[in-house]
């Protein structure tokens, strides 16, 4: 995931922030200036409208997706690290975006080019993340199974949807992702 250097880029990563905390699209401009400690002049300066921000909040999303497929595309790693290292970013993509399926779900119920393409890039993730998965898991008994089973513990502890009365600060150390990732994994394998 790259590192936001831009007033233009830190509005963004903020906006998507935002959609993640409130669960919603409905964000004010207002409180979107706010969380990125800049003026409303700047929102209007760099992206006119509301809705051009929204756009490129979903480029971002794109952007972000596509990082963690490339990981997937690296044959320089073996099956099992492509595997762990791409679900560490997802992982902390959710961490730092909480309730990104606001976006998905959004996505969903439009028809513009970019919610498609950011389906599409979405999906095209998941079904490599599948594969690799599948590759992974020696017992291919229950897979169904197993795939909700992983995508559950993947999403559930760090997208803030009750885990708050365990040590949620737990899977914001990158070690201790990898950590939980690789016990997910040797669960599963069984």
């Amino acid at each position: 995931m790259r590192e936001f250097k831009s007033i233009e880029e830190k509005i963004m990563d903020r906006a998507l922030y935002l959609v993640g905390k409130n669960r919603s699209l409905n964000i004010s401009v207002r409180a979107i200036a706010k969380e990125a400690e800049v003026n409303i002049s700047a929102i209007n300066y760099y992206f006119r409208t509301k809705e051009e921000l929204m756009r490129q909040v979903r480029e971002l999303y794109i952007t972000n997706t596509l990082s963690i497929s490339s990981i997937l595309m690296d044959m320089t790693l073996e099956s099992e690290n492509k595997l762990i290292t791409a679900i560490n970013k997802v992982m902390e993509y959710i961490l730092r975006y909480p309730g990104i399926t606001v976006l998905l779900k959004d996505s969903r119920e439009r028809e513009d080019d970019i919610s498609v393409r950011l389906l599409e890039v979405s999906n095209e993730m998941t079904e490599k993340l599948n594969t690799l998965l599948d590759e992974f898991l020696t017992d291919t008994d229950n897979l169904s199974a197993k795939h909700i089973i992983f995508w559950s513990a993947v999403n559930y502890p760090v997208e803030g949807s009750g885990f708050a009365s365990y040590n949620s600060d737990y899977l914001k150390e990158r070690s201790n992702r990898m950590t939980y990732i690789k016990q997910l994994l040797q669960m599963l394998r069984k």
